[in-house]
Order: C-alpha cells, then structure tokens, then sequence
C-alpha cells in the first residue's frame, strides 16, 4: 500500500500566533508506516519558524511555490534553495490560483519542479480543469496534457506527487463525486504508468477540491486516492488532524 500523504496548503493565510496550529498539528501525528505522512505549506514568512516548532516531529513543512531559477533580479521571488534553507522538504507547484492568477505555464511548472528536486525538496504537481473544460468533455484531455507538459524532464517517478485540484471545486464548497475523482485519479495512474512503467505506480496522487473532514470518509477510501491537499480545512488543527485520523485509519 502507498503510504499516504495528508498536505495542508495555508495559501496567503498565517501569522505569528498561528504557529499554536503547527504545535497541536505536530503534537498529534505519528511517524511510521501505519500512520499518512503530513505536511503544512505555509507562507514564506513563517517557513523557518514552522520548521523549527515542527522539528523533531512527523510532520513536515514545506513551500507553496518556487522560481524554476537558483537566484537572480528577480524582485519578489523565492527559489527552492531558499525555501530548503528555511527548513522545507515539500513545495507546491502549478497550483491553478498559480496558473490562473499569474500566469504559470506547464513549461514553468516543470522548471519549477526541477528546481526543487536539485534542491532536495519533493514538489508536489497540481493539474486540474476548469468547470467550463469539464463541461465540454475535456477533463481527461486538458489533464494528460497538463502532465506532458508539467512532467517534461522528470524521469525519475519517485521523486514527486502528483494533486488532482478541480478548479470549479476550490474554495467553492463544490466537490467532485467519488466517480468523478476515481475517473481522473485513475487515468493519472494509467499516465504515469506508460510513462514510468512500475515505479508510476507509485507516485502519490492527492485529491485536492474542497477535502474537508465531513467528505473525507468517502473521497480517501477512492482507488488511487492517496491523500489530499487540503486548503481552508488544514488552517484548523481539529479539522485537518480529523482528516489526518480518517488516512490513519485506512493506512493500517
């Protein structure tokens, strides 16, 4: 069984005082192959200091983007060394806020990834349709070349995650039905296995729409469905450690 991976993604959320949900999260979660692994991408700001009140712990902390360059004028930017330097082992890239909002490309996706694997960091891929796409029959069309493109370059399998986010179920309080997340998680496993032969079969991939602690009980158990990333539910301890709990009680 693949040892799964329950990922919080903070987004633009998170000061000071909010490390007291890393302290609880990291107090709470096990390490070993009986429990998910678990991770909180957190905003630059508060990587270092995430890092270190997670040290010592099963929980991981990680980016929630990366320039596909070392360093440079580039004003605003953080590369992956930067975000390994402060402590990170994961990072999110090509997330659809990333794509829609400025313009990310999945040439840019996969240098970004790159970047992070020179960097020791595991980053974990988000491809996903918009409603409009969905509705015109193109969701298995727009994911494969999302892959192509956002995988160019990457030929070792183990070495990052693949999350599933349907745009039209991010923040909206929508959410995919288990057939809907077993058709595309299923076809991405397919993908990765052409691509990579066995070792595809391996690489995690999340379910990242809408994942809360009420719909988890049935979106986790979905073949292929090896966690999720998790964004406004992972900002609440009880919540996310909820969500932790139903993987637990599958990975065993």
């Amino acid at each position: 069984m693949v040892r799964k991976l329950i990922a919080g993604n903070w987004k633009m959320n998170g000061l000071k005082a909010d490390l007291e949900t890393i302290r609880q999260v990291s107090a709470h979660v096990n390490s070993g192959e009986t429990a998910p692994e678990t991770l909180l991408c957190v905003p630059a700001t508060l990587l270092s200091a995430a890092a270190e009140t997670a040290r010592g712990t099963a929980l991981a902390v990680g980016g929630q983007t990366c320039s596909k360059l070392e360093k440079g004028a580039f004003t605003g930017d953080i590369s992956a060394p930067m975000l390994a330097e402060a402590g990170a082992t994961y990072v999110i890239v090509g997330h659809s806020e990333r794509r829609t909002g400025h313009g990310e490309t999945d040439a840019e996706v996969a240098g970004q990834a790159a970047a992070a694997l020179k960097s020791g960091l595991t980053p974990i891929i988000c491809v996903g349709e918009t409603l409009a796409e969905r509705e015109a029959g193109a969701t298995l069309r727009i994911i494969e070349s999302q892959l192509r493109g956002s995988l160019e370059g990457l030929e070792t399998a183990g070495s990052f995650v693949i999350a599933y986010e349907p745009l039209w179920a991010i923040g909206t309080g929508k959410v995919a039905t288990t057939g809907q997340i077993a058709e595309v998680h299923g076809f991405i496993r397919a993908f990765l296995a052409g691509r990579y032969g066995a070792p595809g079969n391996a690489v995690r991939i999340l379910y990242g729409g809408s994942l809360n602690p009420s719909n988890a009980p049935e979106i986790l158990p979905v073949p292929n469905v090896d966690g999720g990333l998790i964004g406004g539910a992972s900002l609440k301890a009880a919540d996310f450690l909820s969500i932790y709990e139903t993987a637990r009680a599958l990975q065993v």
